[in-house]
């Protein structure tokens, strides 16, 4: 390997990173934008031309400054793309958005059992072979023009090398088109005639080609193109890469995905949000997740500052709390965001915004038997207590918080490494002490108490519209 920099480009729903990490494993640089989501025709889509210009901008800067040579990705989950020969066939679909009810209806049908995809039936476009089917479903002729199916990091690998593959960690993440113990595709794909769609697969990290980028000055420069990655199995890898075995991460961000490859995949509950994601070395993994950074800003009312624990005991001593769910998905479905107490604003509803989220970790991490120890990645470390508050409900195991909220960047780059046989990353992640909060398990003693009760009532109200029916 060079002693170049690398590009790794860490494509999020809400917002896309730019991150230039150098051979001796420190991040040199930043960019970040807001990818735009349009309303065309009916459904929504993303002007990925945009996306595809700042990225070439960005890569600009990259090459100029730091001298990169390769280019890697990260991406998003339930995102994918049709494409024929050299052009996008139809728009990337916002996986945040529901066929129409009729159509859902026939499309539903043709879902593979959990018992071979461990992909639970979800909303939208969680699941994203749902939005294939249903992009079937309104045009026909698509499915059959196209020669290639590609998950959203393989996409953003082709448009940089022109070259199509397909990657086991983004295929086997609740797509319905994995079978992960089987270690093939579900019958969907066959069923649907699509296995011919589907091209030869790339390990994650993988060179797969070149891509020409013209500089500011004319002359032009190759760069080498790695083969993209799911970003929560990316930072899943990133934390093995680290030394950590036997551990549960908490990966935070627009998602809080959980996994904890020690569970065994009978524990998962295709009802409550738990599947088995599949590692870039094809393992499956029980995973159990909810929209816990979304749901952060919802309930905070967009608090974009550090909570203090003077907040939260406030909040604790109010007897105020936030019940779910504010997002789609997560294990207590069929439920709408509330709040009960006293009204809360500015910091003190920031913090129970935060009590909130730390309790549906801690409840997750319940539902996937977690017993070893912790290790928290992403956005919401930033939000100052969540790490220490989630100890302090765990007392029994070790919490370690990374001082490094870019798991999934670093996992990108970790693999591009491994090409090479280099391994510059150093463990620097360290144990949150407990926040000391009195009344704290009290507080999830009645937060859960209320899930049970409002759960009774959701069974009754669903019982009088059956009756009513």
């Amino acid at each position: 390997m060079s002693q170049s920099a690398i590009a790794i480009f860490d494509l999020g729903k809400t917002n896309s990173k730019l991150f230039v990490i150098s051979r001796e494993g420190a991040m040199l640089s930043e960019a970040r934008t807001n990818p735009v989501w349009r309303d065309e025709d009916d459904v929504r889509v993303l002007d990925d031309e945009t996306l595809f210009n700042w990225m070439r901008r960005s890569l600009v800067d990259a090459v100029t400054m730091h001298g990169v040579d390769r280019i890697m990705f990260s991406g998003h989950g339930c995102t994918f793309a049709l494409v024929q020969g050299d052009h996008l066939l139809h728009p990337i679909l916002d996986y945040e958005q529901e066929p129409p009810a009729a159509v859902a209806g026939r499309i539903d049908r043709l879902i593979p059992d959990y018992s071979q995809t461990f992909s639970p039936r979800l909303p939208l476009g969680f699941n994203f072979g749902r939005h294939i089917l249903w992009l079937a479903d309104r045009s026909p002729q698509l499915l059959d023009i196209c020669d290639a199916i590609l998950c959203y990091p393989q996409f953003w690998s082709w448009k940089f090398s022109g070259r199509k593959v397909s990657e086991v960690s983004y295929l086997g993440c609740h797509s319905h088109l994995w079978a992960p113990i089987a270690d093939d595709f579900s019958t969907l794909v066959d069923s649907q005639g699509w296995r011919s769609k589907m091209r030869e697969f790339a390990r994650a990290g993988e060179e797969i080609g070149k891509h020409d980028l013209e500089l500011a000055d004319g002359t032009s420069v190759a760069l080498a193109v790695h083969n993209g990655v799911h970003d929560s199995n990316s930072a899943l890898h990133y934390y093995r890469s680290l030394g950590f075995s036997d551990f549960t991460l908490v990966s935070t961000g627009t998602w809080v995905v959980i996994f904890n490859p020690s569970s065994p995949l009978e524990t998962l509950d295709r009802e409550r949000d738990m599947l088995a994601n599949v590692t870039v070395d094809h393992n499956p993994v029980a995973t159990i997740r909810f929209m816990g950074g979304r749901e952060y800003d919802v309930a905070s009312g967009g608090w974009k500052q550090a909570v203090s624990a003077e907040a939260v005991l406030a909040v604790i001593e109010k007897k105020a709390f936030t019940l779910p769910s504010f997002a789609a998905g997560g294990p207590m479905p069929g439920r709408e965001g509330r709040f009960i107490g006293p009204q809360l604003q500015g910091e003190e509803r920031a913090a129970a915004a935060l009590l909130y989220v730390a309790l549906m970790t801690d409840l997750s991490l319940d539902l996937i038997a977690s017993s070893n120890p912790i290790v928290i990645d992403g956005g919401l470390v930033k939000t100052g207590l969540y790490a220490a508050v989630l100890a302090a409900l765990r007392s029994s195991q070790t919490v370690y918080s990374s001082t490094n909220a870019e798991g999934s960047a670093f996992g990108a780059a970790a693999l591009v490494f491994e090409q090479f046989g280099e391994s510059p990353f150093k463990n620097e992640c360290t144990v949150s002490r407990p926040a000391e909060i009195p009344g704290l398990e009290a507080y999830r003693d009645f937060w859960r108490a209320e899930l049970d009760r409002s759960a009774g009532n959701i069974v009754e109200d669903k019982q009088l519209l059956e009756r009513q029916a």
